[in-house]
């Protein structure tokens, strides 16, 4: 998954150690000038893969809600069926039979829709946590990134 792969990217260079790394370089300023560099191309794809990530969140909750108000409409078909089912047992009871057929089609349906609520709450709560952890991640970056911009601005000064 390209928001694992990124989010693992942005948990590592969020972890990196920008004083070890300067020490350990022959350029610090070309070392830096690369750093910022790659740091801002990870934070524009880990900005995408938030966009990306919150989309697919959305379109998920969306089809719960959908689901969701599917499931009361076939539950208000179900009670009227029901109802009028009742109303014609004693008039009519070949019809209030076949009322009574439609409620249970109706309910049914109803039970099918609210299954499908279900089933969606577990892939919205671990679409969230992937979103939280890439904002996090994200809000990270950036502030290492400001942190090299300020390191190599320092260098640059010394120079």
């Amino acid at each position: 998954m390209a928001q694992q792969s990124i989010l693992g990217r942005v948990t590592q260079m969020a972890r990196a150690n920008i004083n070890a790394l300067l020490d350990a370089a022959e350029d610090p300023k070309k070392m830096l000038d690369q750093m910022v560099r790659d740091y801002t191309k990870n934070i524009s794809e880990a900005e995408e893969a938030v966009a990306q990530t919150i989309g697919n969140l959305r379109m998920m909750e969306e089809d719960q809600r959908e689901a969701k108000e599917a499931a009361e409409e076939w539950g208000a078909k179900a009670a009227a069926a029901a109802g009028k089912a009742k109303q014609l047992t004693a008039a009519n009871p070949t019809e209030a039979e076949r009322f009574q057929n439609l409620a249970r089609i109706a309910i049914k349906r109803q039970m099918t829709f609210e299954e499908q609520v279900k089933d969606f709450a577990p892939s919205i709560a671990q679409q969230q946590e992937v979103v939280d952890k890439l904002k996090a991640g994200l809000n990270s970056m950036v502030v290492k990134l400001e942190e090299l911009k300020t390191k190599r601005d320092e260098l640059v000064g010394r120079a």
